[in-house]
C-alpha cells in the first residue's frame, strides 16, 4: 500500500534511446551511441549495416509517437492533463532541447517515463546522467525531474508479455504445444555492468512470472542473450540467442518461441537480431520458430504507465507480483554504477 500524498507535477517527460529515421542518419547516430565506449570502428560499421538493410530507418521513434499518443488519451480518460514532453539520449528530438523547452513553457517539476524495464547502467542510470548533464544547460537551470521506478515485477507488464507469449504458442498445434521450447530474449551487457546491478535477477524474475502465468515448466524455457557489441576480449551475459539454438537442435529442440522479453518494442535489434538472424538460422536448421510480440503500445502497458505516473502524483498502490518488491523510486548513490572503461567524471544525483 501508498497511502502517502503525491507530490505537484507540471508534465512528464517521455525519454527513449532514439534511432535513424534515413540512410544519412545512421552513422551519426551510432557515433553518438558508442562515444566513450571501447567500440572497434569495424563494429560500428557491422551494425550500421544492421540498419541499411532496413533502409536506415529505425522503427522506434514511430514506436514512440505512437505510445505517446497512445498515453496522452490514457492520461486524459483519467482526468490527468499534464503535458508530455519527449526527449532522445542519441538523436532527434535530443533531450538537451526537450528540457530547454520545458523551462521555456514554464515547467518547474517533471516526471519521467523511460523506455526501459529493467535496472543497470545502461538502462537506468545513464539515462540518469543524462538529464542530469541536461540540467547543467543555464536554458534549463532550475528544472527538477523525477524517474518513475523500474517495472519488471508490474503485474500488468507480466499479463502483457505473457499474453504474447500464449498467442505465439498457440501458432502451434495442441498435440505438439508440451515440446515448444520458449526462449526469452535480453540485450546482453558487459558483465562488468550486470555485476553491479540487479538486471539478471529481475529479468529472470520476469522469465519467472511470465512461465507461471502459461504453466511452462523450467524444463521449457531459459533466459538468453541478444545484440552484444563490445570488443571480443571483454565478458558479456551469455548464451547468446544463436549459440542457445545450436545447442537446444542438438538436444532434440525443433519448435521454439522466441520472448524479448527485455525489449519494449519491435525496434532495430528486435527485427534484425531475431526476425532475421535467429529466423534464417532456424530455417537453416530446421527448428519451427515463432517470435512473441514486444508490449509496444498494448493497452494494458499503456495502462501500467499511467499507474505508475499515479502512484507519484496520487500517492497510488504500488503495484507488484512475485518474490520481490516494488522497486525504489530514488536509487541510492552507488545503484548500477558505469563500468570504468566508461565512468563519468562525476556521479549523477540520487533522484530517479
Amino acid at each position: 500500500m501508498n497511502n502517502s500524498p503525491g507530490v505537484h507535477y507540471d508534465a512528464i517527460l517521455f525519454l527513449s534511446f532514439g534511432g535513424p529515421e534515413k540512410h544519412e542518419d545512421v552513422i551519426p547516430f551510432l557515433e553518438n551511441v558508442l562515444r566513450g565506449k571501447p567500440v572497434p570502428r569495424e563494429r560500428l560499421l557491422e551494425v550500421a549495416e544492421h540498419y541499411y538493410h532496413f533502409g536506415g530507418i529505425s522503427p522506434i521513434n514511430e514506436q514512440c509517437r505512437v505510445l505517446i499518443a497512445e498515453l496522452r488519451e490514457e492520461l486524459d480518460a483519467h482526468d490527468i492533463r499534464l503535458p508530455i514532453y519527449w526527449g532522445n539520449r542519441n538523436w532527434k528530438p535530443y533531450l538537451n532541447d526537450t528540457m530547454v523547452q520545458m523551462k521555456q513553457d514554464g515547467v518547474k517539476r517533471a516526471l519521467t517515463y523511460v523506455t526501459s524495464g529493467f535496472s543497470c547502467y545502461s538502462g537506468c542510470r545513464q539515462y540518469r546522467e543524462n538529464i542530469a548533464a541536461a540540467l547543467e544547460q543555464p536554458e534549463a537551470d532550475g528544472l527538477q525531474i523525477d524517474k518513475l521506478r523500474v517495472f519488471y515485477n508490474h503485474p500488468d507488464f507480466i499479463a502483457v508479455l505473457a499474453e504474447q507469449v500464449g498467442i505465439a504458442l498457440a501458432n502451434f498445434p495442441v498435440d505438439v504445444r508440451d515440446a515448444v521450447h520458449v526462449a526469452f530474449t535480453a540485450h546482453s551487457i558487459p558483465l562488468s555492468m550486470s555485476s553491479t546491478s540487479d538486471y539478471e535477477k529481475q529479468l529472470r524474475e520476469s522469465c519467472r512470472l511470465v512461465a507461471e502465468q502459461l504453466d511452462l515448466p523450467e524444463s521449457r524455457w531459459k533466459l538468453v542473450y541478444q545484440s552484444r557489441s563490445g570488443r571480443p576480449q571483454d565478458p558479456w551475459l551469455e548464451p547468446d540467442i544463436l549459440d542457445h539454438l545450436r545447442e537446444a537442435k542438438s538436444h532434440g529442440v525443433e519448435k521454439v518461441v522466441i520472448s524479448p522479453i527485455g525489449f519494449l518494442s519491435d525496434h532495430m535489434e528486435v527485427l534484425y537480431d531475431l526476425d532475421d538472424e535467429a529466423r534464417r538460422f532456424c530455417d537453416e536448421h530446421a527448428i519451427r520458430m515463432v517470435r512473441a510480440g514486444t508490449p509496444g503500445n498494448h493497452p494494458r502497458f499503456v495502462s501500467m504507465i499511467r499507474k505508475l505516473i499515479q502512484e507519484r502524483i496520487h500517492g497510488a498502490d504500488r503495484e507488484c507480483v512475485g518474490q520481490f518488491p516494488a522497486n525504489h523510486d530514488v536509487c541510492p548513490l552507488d545503484c548500477c554504477p558505469a563500468p570504468s572503461s566508461v565512468r563519468p567524471p562525476s556521479s549523477p544525483t540520487s533522484r530517479r
